[in-house]
């Protein structure tokens, strides 16, 4: 008996899942299971639309679909939880045939801002007067460091590149006090600097700049005054 219903459950999921390639199992209404399918596809959907807003732009309703359709059909995720749908949708484009070669890239930016505007993650031990050449710098938990081929966040449906920058995208990604997710385009000093382990004098001196310690200081002050650094690690 316990076989023949779990037999039944997965029969119904694969058809929920997949109905063209998945006949349902028997003795259930059409009327019902046309219900079931739009339920759970509607709600996969929404949470998607919802994390992805201007990847369903450019791509377009009809090739959205598509995607999301292949995605709820093919991709075995393994949490539960709806705030982790927006991260194994990334990992699933990371291993299809991308319909634009910035998809999977625009797709991980919106992910990063998502993730920076619901985190509940906290600073670790630090201080916030620290000497920001003397010690090591210590990014805010709310805050990233990207590097990007594409001009992630300029595509739009009225801005769709075709053609490769010759210089990568540096983004530095933050959330502020006022729980908005901001971006700025960082220098590739700036983002070297951040992008390092080790004090800010380390840093700067591995990155040829000992002639310029106290404009880096100057930068990294600058940086802690926005909250992008908080102080220095303990």
């Amino acid at each position: 008996m316990a076989d023949t219903l779990r037999e039944q459950q997965f029969t119904l999921a694969r058809h929920l899942r997949d109905p063209a390639a998945n006949p349902p199992p028997p003795g259930i209404e059409a009327r019902r299971l046309k219900v079931y399918r739009e339920l759970f596809y509607s709600a996969i959907e929404s949470q998607l639309a919802g994390g992805f807003p201007v990847l369903r732009q450019c791509l377009g309703e009809a090739l959205w679909h598509v995607r999301v359709r292949d995605f709820y059909a093919n991709y075995r995720s393994h949490t539960p939880l709806f705030t982790e749908i927006g991260e194994a949708f990334v990992d699933y484009l990371q291993g299809i045939e991308l319909d634009a070669p910035w998809q999977l890239e625009l797709a991980h930016y919106e992910w990063v801002e998502a993730q920076l505007y619901l985190s509940d993650a906290q600073d670790p031990p630090h201080d916030p007067c620290g000497d920001l050449l003397q010690g090591e710098p210590l990014l805010s938990s709310v805050a990233r460091v990207l590097a990007y081929q594409w001009p992630v966040e300029r595509i739009g449906p009225g801005h769709l590149p075709e053609q490769l920058p010759e210089v990568p995208t540096l983004l530095l990604v933050c959330r502020d006090a006022a729980f908005k997710v901001q971006f700025a385009r960082l220098s590739p000093l700036a983002y070297q600097l951040l992008s390092m382990q080790g004090s800010g004098r380390e840093r700067l001196l591995a990155l040829g700049a000992e002639g310029g310690l106290e404009q880096g200081r100057a930068m990294l002050e600058g940086l802690r005054g926005q909250g992008v650094i908080v102080g220095t690690r303990l």
